[in-house]
């Protein structure tokens, strides 16, 4: 009888494992077993982090190769045993500054998510039917930014490989959500860390529609991974977004008070 990912998972941190050095899929599992177990194991990293921020950076580029830029500062608060909270406040330019959306994750069914836009001075929430769409022009949408939390997937494990000379597990991801805007999600997930390094977004219809790069993963407080940049490209207008983040600062002593619609609105 296979023991089933998580329980593996609970056996290695009650061996005192450190976060590097968690197991690989287990290979007499099966392949959603195996899958399941690599972003499980992602997860559960990630336990602790209390609260975060960070400066953010967006790049628009069209088809032509013609960009406009964007500021924000992303702020995130964890909440245990349920899905986290996350901020982003818009700083420049002018005509969107203050501009804000706020997200709560959820480990079961929809996540909520709210938008503040200045111009018209009130907070619009984000129907779930409508999260496949574009986040303020960007290639990411709004299902980008709230489902991370692996109970929203089920998995197949596909093979090992090399992704730039790195060593990497490949585990396809099916959104259990029916408005999902993907059929399946192809991540390639480093085998010394468990962080993603790249992925291909397919659309409702099965084909190819984005793909993402996670460059210059890095470790803080020695235990909480976080990308550098994503590059996240449009294969079918050819348009890309350019996230870059910097100044990333842990267990900030944020309160729970400002994840929420009021102070959403006080961002302006």
């Amino acid at each position: 009888m296979h023991m089933q990912p998580v329980l593996i998972l609970i056996i290695l941190l009650s061996a005192g494992w450190a976060s590097t050095t968690f197991a690989a899929p287990p290979p007499g599992a099966t392949p959603e077993e195996q899958g399941q177990h690599v972003f499980v194991t992602r997860d559960t990293m990630d336990n602790g982090f209390t609260d975060a921020v960070a400066t953010m950076s967006m790049t628009l580029s069209n088809a032509a190769g013609q960009t406009s830029s964007r500021k924000m500062v992303t702020r995130y608060f964890e909440v245990q045993d349920a899905g986290n909270k996350t901020l982003i406040t818009f700083k420049f330019p002018r005509d969107i500054k203050g501009t804000g959306l706020l997200t709560f994750e959820h480990i079961d069914g929809a996540d909520d998510q709210w938008l503040y836009l200045p111009a018209l001075k009130r907070v619009k929430r984000i129907a779930s039917k409508n999260k496949s769409g574009s986040f303020m022009g960007s290639e990411f949408s709004y299902e980008d930014i709230a489902a991370t939390k692996p109970e929203k997937f089920t998995y197949k494990y596909i093979r090992e490989d090399k992704h730039q000379g790195i060593s990497v597990w490949i585990v396809e991801r099916y959104p259990k959500d029916p408005n999902s805007g993907y059929t399946k999600i192809v991540s390639w997930v480093d085998q010394s860390n468990f962080q993603v390094v790249k992925q291909e977004f397919f659309d409702r219809k099965g084909s190819p529609l984005k793909f993402e790069i996670d460059n210059r993963n890095t470790v803080y407080l020695e235990k909480f991974w976080r990308p550098s940049e994503i590059i996240m490209e449009n294969l079918q207008t050819k348009k890309k977004t350019t996230l870059t983040f910097s100044d990333w600062g842990f267990q900030q002593g944020q309160k729970s008070s400002l994840f929420s619609k009021r102070s959403l609105e006080r961002q302006r």
